[in-house]
């Protein structure tokens, strides 16, 4: 038997979809929608209609954004001879979060996975290449420490390392209240390997 009515189970089917929402949470969201004044529901959902409109990649990192360029690479304040490479927009803001970055970044959409089928022309490698023949001093490859971000990464230092620019990995490591015994020997041995000293 059906809980609920046809266009509360279809709301609440819209929201499941979304990443990271549960059959609970898609209810209560829907529940909440459905409880809203019908004027907030109209903005929210005009807001929605806008946000897809309007926000496109930008034309130099890859970022999302609703003009032509991304507020970071538009702020000449940052050091544009610096950029860091990234896997996704979540870890541009997770470093962004951070305050400590005053580069630029470059937004990849992806790693090479041949298990997965997506090759360097599946993500944006191509266009981070054509950004190096600006007065580009070092490039920060912070890919994740999977096995697709590490195979990124040595693909990007070969193509980089020849045009004479510096390539750097982020040290990846043991966690803040981690247990050792815990911890793969990968993560260990990258703690080792990017130590610094006290």
């Amino acid at each position: 038997m059906e809980l609920y009515s046809k266009y509360i189970n279809k709301l609440i089917e819209q929201f499941s979809k979304l990443p990271g929402v549960g059959s609970k949470s898609a209810q209560r969201l829907a529940l909440h929608i459905i409880n809203m004044p019908e004027e907030h529901v109209e903005r929210f959902a005009q807001v929605m209609l806008d946000a897809k409109k309007n926000i496109h990649y930008c034309n130099t990192c890859y970022t999302l954004t609703d003009a032509e360029t991304c507020p970071i690479c538009a702020n000449q304040g940052r050091d544009h001879a610096t950029i860091m490479v990234v896997e996704n927009i979540r870890d541009l803001a997770a470093y962004e979060r951070t305050g400590k970055f005053d580069g630029v970044y470059h937004v990849l959409h992806g790693a090479i996975s041949p298990m997965l089928g997506i090759g360097p022309n599946d993500i944006k490698l191509k266009e981070l290449i054509k950004r190096l023949e600006g007065d580009v001093k070092e490039v920060i490859i912070a890919t994740n420490s999977s096995l697709e971000g590490e195979t990124t990464a040595m693909y990007i230092s070969k193509l980089i390392k020849p045009t004479g620019i510096k390539v750097t990995r982020i040290a990846s490591g043991v966690p803040v209240g981690g247990d050792l015994e815990c911890i793969d020997e990968m993560t260990l041995l990258r703690a080792l390997e990017g130590r610094t000293e006290l």
